[in-house]
């Protein structure tokens, strides 16, 4: 496999050093905690090869959140990336093909392109609400498809996939026996949470989530993906003792600790998420050169210039970092002209992202200003 770095992983903040940046706008997930605020007991974690499958107390936990699932469908992989990566490469091989809906995080779409697959894109509009049209996939379906691939609620645009059109595409794929994977790394994110475990619906879906965007921990690199296919899952199983065996002793054991009490982290940062989506509200019913979808779920929002607005793109981004240290998500992270912005409201205090909205539209005054 040949593997080409992502224009999302060259330029994170990570990458360029958070120093640089003052107003984080770009970031996906909720805001970082510290060791400290999970009040852990650690002194007797035996630093020990864990399960393979992943700590049997935090299977059991997530299990819980949904009918039809217990811990035996569950696997911790490292990070939601891993169980991206997991399923993708068990999955498909340069013979398949694959339904995607675009735009994407763009692990989902990168990996497949490395494994040589056929794809389609079900590509989402701003003209139609970034709403996805059930009949576009299964009109897209081939004799060889054996996935498809959507996120709910979706990055970058924060909208929902109706219930009504996942059991519509679920009634397809079992037509054609097709595994669906439903990336629900959101699900417990703003608005109304949690969202339901959508694999508890079939045995062709396969969820993925983690602890990563929902509370503020991408550091411990624990995600997992849900499936009642016990024949796939032995497939997944194989792939990460493959790939790493299992994960570490410590990320599972502080994970399980925090989950056990998540609810009373997920309070507080659900609602300094939704304090930032309402500043972020007003400031686009006031910004006339930029319109947007409002997210339903999750905590980005892709916006974009008006029509009307002509701007130079490259002028506009190099301004917002350099000169007002400001960063947000460029719509080429996502396979979109960079007309496009994905904003993220839920990382920041409401201060900071309230100057780095500001920011933006100086930054816009400062880049017309130069013609």
């Amino acid at each position: 496999m040949l593997y080409t770095r992502m224009p999302i992983e060259i330029e994170s903040p990570e990458e360029i050093g958070y120093e640089k940046i003052k107003y984080n706008l770009s970031e996906s997930s909720m805001m970082d905690l510290n060791m400290g605020d999970l009040h852990l007991s650690l002194d007797d974690l035996k630093l020990e090869y864990v399960a393979h499958r992943g700590h049997n107390g935090l299977r059991k936990l997530i299990a819980s959140e949904s009918n039809n699932i217990n811990e035996d469908h569950v696997l911790l992989t490292n990070g939601a990336a891993g169980a991206l990566f997991i399923i993708n490469t068990s999955i498909l091989t340069p013979q398949d093909h694959l339904i995607i809906v675009r735009p994407n995080y763009a692990t989902n779409i990168e990996v497949p392109k490395v494994i040589g697959c056929d794809i389609s894109y079900i590509d989402l509009t701003f003209e139609e609400e970034w709403q996805l049209d059930v009949q576009k996939i299964k009109a897209a379906i081939r004799p060889n498809t054996a996935l498809i691939s959507i996120t709910s609620p979706h990055n970058p645009t924060g909208i929902l996939v109706s219930e009504l059109a996942i059991d519509k595409i679920i009634t397809i794929a079992e037509a054609h026996n097709i595994y669906v994977l439903i990336d629900e790394t959101y699900r417990d994110t703003c608005f109304k949470t949690p969202y339901p475990i959508t694999a508890a619906k079939s045995l062709k879906v396969i969820s993925v989530s983690s602890i990563s965007k929902a509370y503020g921990l991408p550091g411990l690199r624990i995600g997992w993906l849900i499936t009642q296919d016990n024949w796939i899952m032995e497939r997944f199983l194989a792939a990460k003792e493959m790939i790493y065996i299992s994960n570490s002793a410590l990320d599972e054991a502080v994970a399980y600790q925090f989950y056990v009490n998540k609810k009373s982290f997920a309070k507080k940062h659900n609602e300094r998420a939704i304090r930032n989506y309402t500043l972020l509200s007003l400031w686009l019913s006031t910004e006339s050169r930029l319109e947007a979808i409002l997210p339903q779920g999750g905590v980005v929002c892709f916006v974009r210039f008006t029509n009307e607005t002509f701007i130079d793109l490259t002028i506009f981004y190099d301004i917002l970092v350099n000169q007002f240290l400001t960063m947000v998500g460029p719509g080429h992270w996502f396979e979109m002209s960079d007309r496009y912005m994905r904003i993220g409201f839920g990382w920041t205090d409401e201060e900071i992202f309230k100057q780095g909205l500001t920011n933006i539209s100086m930054a816009i005054d400062e880049c017309l200003n130069q013609k």
